[in-house]
């Protein structure tokens, strides 16, 4: 391993683990939302359309998208600050949720927005101080560490809020679970801070800047072999916005209850969550290409299931592959933008390619939303299916050179300064 993380009071082995914890914490919080949210918007806040219900999601993605690029920006120590604070914004958000008044859906609103940052902030920080200090033979594995930490989270807090809101009620109870996950994740936020001094080896020739912008448009439009990724990640969340915001109303809507809602939702992303730790280091060794495509095509399998599926066990068997499938795509989308890109350009791309990736949520919620009112839940799942295969399809014609394994950049335009055996620059 090498040492872009340097010993505080703590080993860089250490401190590779205590960020995956770490993003366990940032994994509950919002998990604390994918069963209950949209079933509150429609039975506690009254909201009769599927825009007005998906409305808490786009504001999420807008400023998880926005966060991303901001933290991009910071390098070395400034990392721990940055998840200092995007703890701090997260504070407030279970309890905004727990109280709203009933009439006052924009409170809720509002505390997606809080949550975006926070999640952009928290989540942004720990993958890059992690894939960081790996080589490039190892990048997918410190994605695919990162990605199961929080989507395990993710996973878990489905489930748990299921079976607490079916056993306490639908507020207040379930969304403890988020608070207690900000205030152990803070802690440990102050505790890092204090006893570990991230250096970030790769970047000690980058000045601090907030130009955000330039990064955007760089990394969108100038170096257009990132694009294939771009849209894949796009297209991924935009898929994972329909799945938290329009699966709990469609299972809610053929009578099955809560704990089982509960257990639906989870399945996927704690498949996705675990099924990481192999797809990761998978990606290492066989190039990024391959596992890419294939998790296309099975998400858009696992879409066709959820849409025309009509009990428990198809749901089941359909959520487990949307989760194998977005595991295979996940942790490697991340890796193939670290590989293709210089040492020093690498946060910046790694924060351009996740806000394009974010922003798939605003287009799912939005876009879902209006399907949904117009067509029906299973003909929107449907045509979200029909985005993912075509998204696989281009990122298979469009990204051949990732088709291998990664033993440096894959692409020498992009990355044409020379680098050590461990992947660093010279």
């Amino acid at each position: 391993m090498s040492s872009a993380i340097s010993r505080g009071s703590v080993s860089a082995r250490g401190a590779f683990v205590l960020l995956a914890v770490s993003n366990l914490f940032v994994g509950l919080v919002v998990g604390t939302e994918r069963t209950l949210v949209p079933l509150l918007g429609v039975q506690v806040f009254g909201l009769a359309s599927a825009v007005a219900a998906l409305s808490f999601i786009a504001t999420f993605g807008v400023t998880k998208a926005l966060a991303n690029l901001v933290s991009g920006a910071f390098t070395g120590t400034r990392r721990t600050q940055i998840l200092i604070a995007g703890w701090l914004v997260g504070l407030p958000v279970p309890l905004l949720i727990m109280f709203a008044p009933s009439t006052a859906w924009w409170i809720v609103l509002f505390a997606n927005v809080l949550l975006g940052v926070n999640q952009g902030l928290c989540w942004s920080s720990t993958v890059m101080l992690m894939i960081d200090q790996m080589p490039p033979a190892r990048r997918g594995f410190a994605a695919g560490v990162n990605e199961f930490a929080g989507y395990g989270g993710v996973g878990l807090a489905a489930f748990v809020t299921g079976w607490l809101a079916a056993a306490y009620g639908i507020r207040q109870i379930p969304f403890l679970l988020g608070f207690v996950a900000d205030i152990f994740g803070l802690l440990l936020a102050l505790w890092l801070a204090r006893n570990l001094v991230a250096v970030a080896a790769l970047k000690v020739e980058t000045s601090f800047s907030l130009r955000v912008d330039r990064s955007l448009k760089r990394f969108t439009f100038r170096e257009r072999a990132l694009l294939p990724f771009h849209q894949a990640g796009l297209a991924t969340n935009l898929k994972d916005g329909i799945a938290w915001g329009l699966f709990p109303l469609l299972f809610a809507t053929h009578g099955v209850s809560l704990p089982e809602i509960g257990v639906l939702v989870a399945a996927y992303p704690a498949t996705w969550g675990l099924v990481q730790l192999g797809t990761g280091p998978l990606s290492d060794k066989i190039g990024r290409g391959l596992p890419i495509v294939a998790g296309m095509a099975l998400q858009a399998a696992a879409l066709f299931g959820v849409a025309l599926g009509s009990g428990f066990n198809e749901w089941l068997f359909a959520m487990v592959v949307l989760g194998l499938g977005t595991a295979l795509v996940y942790p490697t989308l991340q890796a193939a933008v670290a590989d293709a890109v210089r040492s020093r350009d690498r946060d910046e791309a790694l924060a351009t390619y996740r806000f394009w990736r974010d922003m798939g949520f605003v287009v799912g919620a939005l876009g879902g939303g209006i399907l949904a009112d117009r067509l029906g839940l299973p003909e929107t799942i449907l045509a979200t299916a029909v985005i993912a295969m075509s998204a696989g399809v281009v990122v298979g014609t469009a990204a051949r050179g990732f088709f291998r394994p990664a033993r440096g950049a894959a692409f020498p335009s992009l990355s044409d300064e020379p680098t050590t055996a461990e992947g660093g620059a010279k």
